[in-house]
């Protein structure tokens, strides 16, 4: 099933799919050595794509079926197991995501028509045969290696009227300076924060001044109810409390550096999950806090400037800079939608702010310090440092050798898979009902019948 893109599905997805499960009378739709694939396994697939309006062929989806049992059955032979943990961090976080979507444990068990415990035994099979089978395919092709010449073999076989053309990229770092509270500055929004604890310990309703004041807007509207999750659900400082009390109790307010000052009741215990509602306040940047941040961003930028030394602006990165995701990578941005961590970034992938920054400078520059503002409206300074352009072209192993690289290792790995399956299905014995046998991608995955094996 991942070979389809599905990791996360969605809570009308699951629904439709206990719902068919119901409705479709099963058969046999396909038989892979000693497994079968039902009728059923296809419309459940099916489903899942078809609430996501999309709409598959089902040959496809019957061929998917076959790929995983194959892959499985060889797992068995060659000892490829995972360990049952994982198949338990898998089938969690499925079940977080589906909870998140459903608006709590309660709604997402009304959709499903059952508990979640029964649900997440019925799909545990399921999804440790996924993870079997794609443990497999890295077993099959762990020994690929793609050298130099293998790049230079791929390239020269592309047709050169049809080469790929990269867009412009850039290569951009970053030293992030984030806006600070002082002690005095935090304690308004503490007290505050305490204020309302003080005030549902006398007796008003959680729920109604979790509506009024709570700063987290997904659970606001709930009245600060985020419905059951386990200790994954939450930041480490909510996690601590919302597994130490027990039910009704209250915890006192603390702080959470990346969100602000919470308090929190627990309200039911089921095992390792727990049901807990919550106020947050978030204290907001003051003005005096951005300045002290813009001093600090102009203090750092004048020592990189009197400096003028590239490893010199990686180390100011690794020591000053507030991101976490950069700074120990020498500030350098990494494309975020990349299938391989790189650092080149086609311009049309740069935040706007970045490249309205960028635009302007030349390879090896650095901007003084700019205000950034991003997407959550959180605002802090930042200096940028132009690495590298590459303009737009036609692909060439010189300016590209790296992502042809990643493009003939997915070539290799591609045809080693299907060569494997060529030679597997001929091994193992595979009926498919006549209701697919007209599948063109079905053609020859068949064991001939007696019949058919005649001149």
């Amino acid at each position: 099933m991942r070979k389809f893109g599905i990791v996360v599905l969605s809570v009308v997805l699951f629904a439709s799919a206990a719902n068919a499960q119901k409705i479709v009378l099963d058969k046999i739709v396909a038989v892979v050595g000693g497994s079968v694939i039902l009728q059923s396994d296809i419309e459940l697939l099916n489903a899942q794509y078809v609430i996501q309006n999309v709409h598959p062929d089902k040959c496809l989806l019957v061929q998917s079926l076959i790929t995983q049992k194959l892959l499985v059955q060889q797992a068995a032979i060659d000892s490829i197991e995972v360990k049952s943990d994982d198949v338990d961090n898998e089938v969690d976080r499925r079940m977080r995501g589906m909870t998140q979507r459903a608006g709590g444990q309660e709604r997402l068990e009304q959709f499903l028509g059952r508990s979640l415990l029964q649900y997440k035994e019925e799909i545990r099979g399921d999804v440790r045969e996924m993870m079997v089978a794609e443990k497999m395919k890295g077993h099959i092709t762990e020994k690929l290696n793609t050298t130099p010449q293998d790049v230079k073999d791929y390239f020269n076989r592309m047709p050169k009227d049809s080469l790929p053309t990269f867009n412009k990229e850039v290569e951009v770092g970053e030293i992030v300076f984030e806006p600070k509270l002082s002690k005095e500055e935090k304690d308004v929004y503490r007290e505050k924060s305490q204020a309302l604890l003080d005030r549902i310990k006398k007796g008003e309703d959680f729920a109604t001044l979790a509506t009024a004041y709570s700063q987290d807007p997904g659970s606001a509207p709930q009245g600060g109810d985020v419905g059951f999750a386990d200790r994954n659900m939450f930041v480490k400082e909510f996690t601590a409390w919302a597994f130490r009390l027990k039910a009704g109790e209250y915890s006192p307010v603390f702080e959470s550096p990346d969100y602000g000052f919470f308090f929190l009741q627990v309200l039911e215990r089921r095992g390792e999950q727990v049901h807990v509602r919550h106020i947050l306040i978030t204290p907001p940047t003051t003005a005096a806090s951005l300045e002290r941040a813009k001093g600090k961003a102009d203090t750092v930028f004048t020592l990189i400037d009197k400096n003028r030394k590239v490893d010199f602006f990686s180390s100011a990165a690794s020591f000053y800079s507030d991101n976490k995701e950069t700074k120990y990578n020498g500030g350098m941005i990494i494309n975020p939608e990349g299938e391989t961590r790189t650092t080149y970034i086609p311009t049309d992938k740069l935040d706007p702010q970045i490249a309205l920054v960028v635009d302007t400078m030349k390879a090896g520059g650095i901007s003084k310090p700019v205000l950034f503002t991003d997407r959550a409206g959180k605002k802090s300074y930042r200096i940028f440092y132009l690495k590298s352009v590459t303009n737009a072209h036609k692909a060439n192993l010189d300016q590209d050798f790296p992502k042809l690289k990643a493009y003939a290792t997915d070539d290799k790995i591609n045809r080693t898979i299907s060569q494997w399956f060529a030679k597997k299905r001929k091994e193992t014995y595979i009926k498919i009902d006549p209701q697919y046998q007209g599948c063109s991608v079905l053609k020859d995955w068949g064991t001939p019948t007696t019949a058919q094996a005649k001149p």
